[in-house]
Parts: structure tokens; C-alpha cells; sequence
């Protein structure tokens, strides 16, 4: 082997990476296209499992039978993270990367010690478009810039070397491990009323997949250089997104040059003969289209790989050419000779078992949970409970103790845990009562022995909320409610508390809790989405102020009645007047909501004070750059140059001002600063208000922090119009900050 070219260190990738697929018969090279690879031994290429998950923390999900990754006495468990939905709840840049950091170091160590595989397929990165949806709680939220952000960062965490980050040649940059963006695109639908992911063509405006649907994807290639993209099982306009040429040779790898692979969802060249009957395709005819389209890796998960079993006989019925196999080889085999598979990385080489569930590690999980926890309601500053005074405290409802719920999905196995019971009893006596023998609650007997739990305490906490029996992947939900007894349970303890009462809802999605927005007997609500392993004590550190809660809505919490309002299956984020169909997400909705996207209170209070702002931009245009038709209402002024195509444009105008934050309060705090930008009046279809950058930044009491923002012009103001064209707007355009007690006008003129 040592005269083997790809064993030749001193050569570059792609010299090596021929080599080895030169070196492969047909059948050979076809049985590496799945994700469990056999290898060659006849020419010393090892088995590779490329199946591993590290959502939020190294999890043990993968192939049965071959898991690349999984936990034994050896290695019990890795640090378990929040759920991606409440980690972005902080809205802090820097946590995302540093937990992309952590969790990529435990999987080296993991790697190291024959635990673990090199290529993760995290994060997923699909936009909450309907509240209904059971996989909410794996994602960034509703915003695309958000889940663009988050995927940049914590992709930059998994996957960055110290030192290699500047590289030119992007194909030979050195990655920690290689990450993996999913499900592309327009992928949101499980299994609702009678529609489910196996069979759904998602019928989506060109519009809405420019502006939405790809716009995180293309972040997470073109910013995070992300090593892998994986393509979902849905059709779009028809047309599987695994064979979609357009969508994955011409996008990904084309105009936004992916620097890895491709990979399928689990059985989605399965989906397209069985589910979607894709065109009466054999199994050659799909996997010769989805090999033409750009597809490199096909996860088989109930019958195997489609590649590995049919990628030969493809080639052989004249179906595709050797050449598109051997390019699909060659894109793999560059990533794995990036992660050191060949010839090691030695700065990750002494990283073993210490680095794994280290104390260091544990505490960041506990500070994720706290920076991403909400505090919804926090009436007559009854939070944070004082601990000297309060001496007692019933902990009652179905997650009063959770464990494993607490984790949610995609999970490994924790460090520990610590339940919400076990971080309360470090403040006082706490009593447990469940009040509900699980989530469902179909049995109010158990609320009884809560409501004298209640009775007696000083102050009481009721921990209500969802799990993966209600939203989970394969599962969206049909109402957005509490289930069974559960608003029965909060109603009947909180009449008959002694003490203040604290509601802390734990979830993914959002619930409707309207009733105790009113309920003047719950004086404060929490929301903590799925906390991870360290959970218990981040809530109760909140709760009695050992820490000052500064999350934020990532989701829109509509009303109960919403789900009435139109069905899962409508993919349009604008309202739709001809069938009664509101808008969806912050930038669409104009109807009353719950809670907002982006609540969230403190114990402190913020104010702020615009120090300075850029407040027009006069860009002049040459003979080769046209005025473009923008569709206003009728009564709004339209400029004499409505808008340019910003690919016709240079794109070096900033927007900059600066923000001053002053804590007026009397505690320490962190505030995230939320700067919005609304689309010059009149603008047909524009959004009523879109977030174009945030910053989370602790001050302390009586103390102020200035903020400098420079926004680019054209990412941060344009649109993207009914013709899928992105266009600068010329016009009035509004900078909001926060809830838009502070604001400033932008105006742009094109002239000639």
C-alpha cells in the first residue's frame, strides 16, 4: 500500500482521491455510494459508516446495525445541549459557535476511541412555517435570517481548524469534523391529516423559495462552508428535490459552490419509485437521475442503498456514465481526506476520554439553557423568588421531574441529568407532585394531590408542556393546545396556591396560553423549550435569579384558532385574500398573536438611544444598469426609478449607525438588540417588517454598552419580488429597533 498514490501524503487531494477511484472496479466503486461504504480490501480501503448525528450534542441516532457513533461503559454519554429551538432563543452568535466547538470536540475524542464517525449530519436548518410542525424544536426557528446565522455559526463550530480557517483552496481545507445542512428544501411537513413527508409535492411560489426556503442553505454553503448538504424527500412543483438537477448541480454546487458532498434523507430514491411513483422508474432509471442531478451518498435505511445495489447496473444498462459514479466518488473521498480519514490531524490526536462530559462542557450546556430561556409574563416583578424567604416550593405537572424529555431529539446520552425537581431542591425544600401521570393527561384524579401540594408551599411551580409523543419527526401536531387535563391541572393549582405561582412551559412549538396571559393568581411564565440534560438547574437558577433570563421568541405563538385558519399543506408565507388564508410568520401575520416573535423580558430594564445613523444613500447608475417596474397599491407614491436588480449592481453601499443600551434597572442583565428594516410604503407583497441583524450584549445595572451596526444595503433592503427578481427599492425605507420605540428613516435614490 505505501506505493499506493492516495497513501501518498505529499500529493495533493485530487491527485490522491483519482488514484483510489482508478483503483476500484464498477462494482467496488458502487458499494461506496452508500452511506454504510463496504471499502475495498483488496486495496486496504476500510469499511466507513457516514451516517452520525450531533445535533446538539453527539447523538447515537443512526444506521441499525452499523452505528458509527454509540455510547458503552467505555463512553456513557456526551454532553447533551438544549434543542436547537432554545439555544437560538438566546440569539447569541458566539454560544452557537462555541457549542458547534464543544460538541465537535467531543466527537474527535469520540473518533479517537473507536466511538464515533467523521461526517455529522447537523444542523438542520429548515424554516418553521406553520406552527403545527413536530420537528420545531431541532431548528433555528421561523426566521431565515436566524436559521442562516445559526447554521453559519455552528457549522463554523463543528467544523473549523484553529489556524486553517483562511485557506484559499477550500477543497483542501482541513476540517475538525464535516458537517452537514439539511433537509433542502422546503421541507416542513411530517404526517398531518392524511398528508405525510413520503408522498407530499410542496407547491411553492418561486418567490417564497428565493426569499425563505433557500435562503438559509445558502448561507450555510457560501458563509459557514458547510461540507455537506442533504437533499429531503419531498417533491417541489413536482419534481423530487434528489433529482433535481436544477436545485443540486446548478445551486448548490454551482452557484453557490459546495465544497463537499451531497447526500439523500434516508430512502428518498426509495420514496421516489414507491411514494411519489416518480416517472414508472426502475430503480436504474432513478438512481441514473438522481446521479445526473448531482446526488454523491444515498442513505438506505429499510432496504439498503439504492446506489450501492444499483449504481452498477445503471452504468451497465447505458443509463449514466462511469464518469458521474467516479465524480460522485471523488467529492466523498475529498471530504474524508480533508477530516484526516487518511492520514490524521495531529492536533486532535490526544483528545480521549478527558474531553468527553468534561466539567467545562457540562456548564456550557447549563449556560445555553439559560441564555435561550424566555420569560414571557412577569407581572408585579414577582421573579426572581427570593430564596431567603422562600423556604418551600411545590414543584407539580407532567414535567416537574423530566429527564429524557428534556433532550428531545436526536439526542445521545447525557453527561447526567438534573430535573427540573433536582435544580429546585438546591434552592429550598421542594415537594413533587406530578398532577399528571405523563403529557397526555387523561386522568385529573392526580391534579388533587398538586393543588395540597400547592396549598402548603411558599411559592409553587407548575411544569407543563409537550413532548415526542405530540410533536416529533413523523408527527405534526393537529391543535396548538395543552394537552388533556393540562390547562384544568394549571387552573385548579394556581386558584389554591399559598405562595406566587410560576407556569413554565416546555415545548418546541408554540402553545396557546392565553388564559393565563389574565390569570392574576400566575404571576410569571417561563418558557424553556427542551433544555437538555442540565435543564432542571437552569430553570430553577432563573427562576430564583441566580441568572437574569434574556431569550427571545424564535417563533411566532399564534392563537388556537390559526390552525382553523388554513391548512399545514399551504406553503404560501403572504396571506392568501381568495381563500381567507392569513399570512404566516412575524413578517406575514397581521393578526393578534399570543406572544410574538421575539418576546422576552428581563428583571432589569433597557433602554435605548440612537447615537448615530446613515440616513440616505444616492447611488448613481451607468447606461448598463436598468430601472425595474416595482408593483405598488395604488394610492402610494412610486419613485421615478422604482428599484435595480441588485446583480446589477456593485453592492458596497453600508448602512451604518450605532445604538446605545443603557440598563436602567437595578440588575445585571443581557439585552438582545433586534434591528428590523420595513420596505418603503406601498410595496405590494413586502413584508410588513423583517429582522436584518441582532446583538446580544450584557450591561451591567446602571451601565450602558454602544453597539455599532453596519448593514449592507443590498442584503439588508431588498426584496424579492413577485418575479423571484431581488431588487434594491428605491424609496423611504425604515431602520426599527427592538419594538420600534427607536427608529430612522433610509432613503435611496438611483439616478443617472
Amino acid at each position: 500500500m505505501e506505493d499506493f498514490g492516495f497513501c501518498d501524503s505529499s500529493l495533493p487531494y485530487p491527485v490522491r482521491v483519482k488514484d483510489l477511484v482508478d483503483r476500484m472496479t464498477l462494482q467496488e466503486k458502487a458499494q461506496q455510494l452508500g452511506d454504510t461504504a463496504t471499502g475495498v480490501p483488496r486495496i486496504g480501503l476500510p469499511a466507513y459508516e457516514w451516517w452520525s448525528e450531533a445535533l446538539h450534542g453527539v447523538a447515537d441516532t443512526g444506521q441499525p446495525g452499523s452505528k458509527a457513533t454509540f455510547f458503552d461503559d467505555q463512553i456513557p454519554g456526551a454532553t447533551s445541549f438544549p434543542t436547537v429551538i432554545l439555544t437560538a432563543a438566546s440569539f447569541n452568535e458566539s454560544l452557537w459557535k462555541t457549542i458547534g466547538q464543544v460538541v465537535s470536540t467531543e466527537a474527535r475524542a469520540m473518533y479517537n476511541m473507536g466511538h464515533a464517525g467523521l461526517t455529522f449530519w447537523s444542523p438542520n436548518i429548515n424554516v418553521v412555517r406553520d406552527p403545527r410542525w413536530g420537528r420545531s424544536q431541532e431548528t433555528p426557528g421561523e426566521d431565515p435570517l436566524v436559521v442562516g446565522k445559526y447554521a453559519v455559526n455552528y457549522v463554523r463550530g463543528l467544523q473549523d481548524v484553529e489556524g486553517t480557517e483562511n485557506i484559499t483552496d477550500l477543497n483542501s481545507r482541513p476540517l475538525k469534523v464535516a458537517a452537514c445542512c439539511k433537509h433542502y428544501a422546503a421541507y416542513d411537513l411530517e404526517s398531518w391529516l392524511g398528508s405525510d413527508r413520503f408522498h407530499f409535492d410542496s407547491k411553492v411560489m418561486e418567490q417564497d423559495m428565493r426569499e425563505t426556503f433557500l435562503k438559509p442553505f445558502e448561507m450555510c454553503v457560501k458563509d459557514g462552508d458547510v461540507s455537506s448538504v442533504m437533499c429531503s424527500f419531498n417533491r417541489i412543483n413536482g419534481i423530487p428535490i434528489c433529482a433535481d438537477p436544477q436545485l443540486l448541480k446548478d445551486t448548490i454546487r454551482g452557484e453557490w459552490d459546495l465544497h463537499g458532498y451531497i447526500v439523500s434523507d434516508c430512502d428518498s430514491i426509495e420514496v421516489m419509485i414507491d411514494g411519489h411513483k416518480w416517472l414508472g422508474d426502475t430503480p436504474e432509471d432513478a438512481v441514473a437521475q438522481t446521479l445526473k442531478a448531482g446526488l454523491d451518498l444515498d442513505c438506505g435505511y429499510k432496504i439498503g442503498s439504492y446506489y450501492g445495489n444499483y449504481a452498477g447496473s445503471a452504468v451497465e444498462q447505458g443509463k449514466v456514465g462511469e464518469a458521474e459514479v467516479d465524480k460522485a466518488l471523488k467529492n466523498l473521498y475529498t471530504v474524508l481526506m480533508r477530516l484526516g480519514y487518511f492520514d490524521g490531524i495531529p492536533q486532535f490526536k490526544s483528545l480521549g476520554k478527558a474531553d468527553v462530559c468534561s466539567e467545562e462542557h457540562v456548564e456550557l450546556a447549563a449556560e445555553a439553557a439559560r441564555q435561550g430561556i424566555v420569560l414571557l409574563k412577569n407581572d408585579n416583578q414577582t421573579l426572581p423568588l427570593n430564596y431567603g424567604e422562600i423556604k418551600s416550593i411545590a414543584v407539580v405537572g407532567p414535567h416537574a421531574n423530566a429527564t429524557e424529555v428534556m433532550i428531545g431529539n436526536y439526542a445521545g446520552i447525557p453527561c447526567r441529568y438534573v430535573s427540573p425537581v433536582d435544580g429546585f431542591s438546591a434552592f429550598g425544600n421542594a415537594r413533587y407532585e406530578t398532577g399528571c401521570a405523563d403529557v397526555a393527561c387523561k386522568n385529573e384524579s392526580l391534579i388533587f394531590p398538586a393543588m395540597r401540594a400547592a396549598k402548603k408551599a411558599d411559592a409553587t411551580a407548575i411544569i407543563v408542556g409537550l413532548d415526542l409523543s405530540v410533536e416529533a419527526e413523523g408527527s405534526d401536531r393537529v391543535d396548538l393546545l395543552l394537552p388533556g387535563y393540562q390547562n384544568q391541572l394549571i387552573k385548579q393549582v394556581a386558584s389554591v396556591s399559598k405562595g406566587p405561582v410560576v407556569l413554565v412551559v416546555m415545548s418546541g412549538g408554540p402553545v396557546d396560553i392565553s388564559f393565563v396571559k389574565n390569570d392574576p393568581k400566575i404571576k410569571a411564565v417561563l418558557w424553556v423549550g427542551y433544555p437538555g440534560g442540565e435543564g432542571g438547574r437552569a430553570i430553577a437558577d432563573v427562576v430564583f435569579g441566580k441568572y437574569n433570563p434574556g431569550g427571545r421568541l424564535p417563533l411566532t405563538w399564534y392563537g388556537a384558532d390559526y390552525v382553523d385558519m388554513l391548512p399545514m399543506t399551504s406553503m404560501a408565507f403572504r396571506p392568501i385574500e381568495s381563500l381567507g388564508y392569513p399570512g404566516r410568520t412575524y413578517k406575514f401575520f397581521n393578526g393578534s398573536t399570543v406572544y410574538p416573535f421575539g418576546h422576552g423580558l428581563s428583571y432589569t430594564q433597557f433602554n435605548y438611544n440612537l447615537k448615530y445613523s446613515k440616513r440616505s444613500l444616492n447611488i448613481k447608475l451607468h447606461k448598463l444598469q436598468h430601472c425595474r417596474n416595482v408593483n405598488y397599491s395604488a394610492s402610494a407614491y412610486k419613485p421615478m426609478c422604482p428599484a435595480v436588480l441588485i446583480e446589477d449592481l456593485k453592492c458596497h453601499d453600508n448602512i451604518e449607525f450605532e445604538v446605545q443600551v443603557k440598563n436602567v434597572g437595578r440588575r445585571d442583565g443581557s439585552e438582545v438588540v433586534m434591528v428590523y428594516r420595513v420596505p418603503p410604503e406601498g410595496i405590494v407583497g413586502a413584508p410588513m417588517k423583517e429582522l436584518i441583524t441582532f446583538k446580544r450584549v450584557s450591561v451591567a445595572a446602571g451601565r450602558s454598552k454602544t453597539i455599532k451596526f453596519v448593514v449592507n444595503a443590498c442584503k439588508s433592503l431588498g426584496i424579492v419580488d413577485y418575479t423571484a427578481n431581488h431588487l434594491l427599492p428605491a424609496g423611504r425605507h425604515t431602520i426599527m429597533i427592538g419594538d420600534g420605540a427607536v427608529s430612522f428613516p433610509v432613503n435611496i435614490n438611483f439616478k443617472y
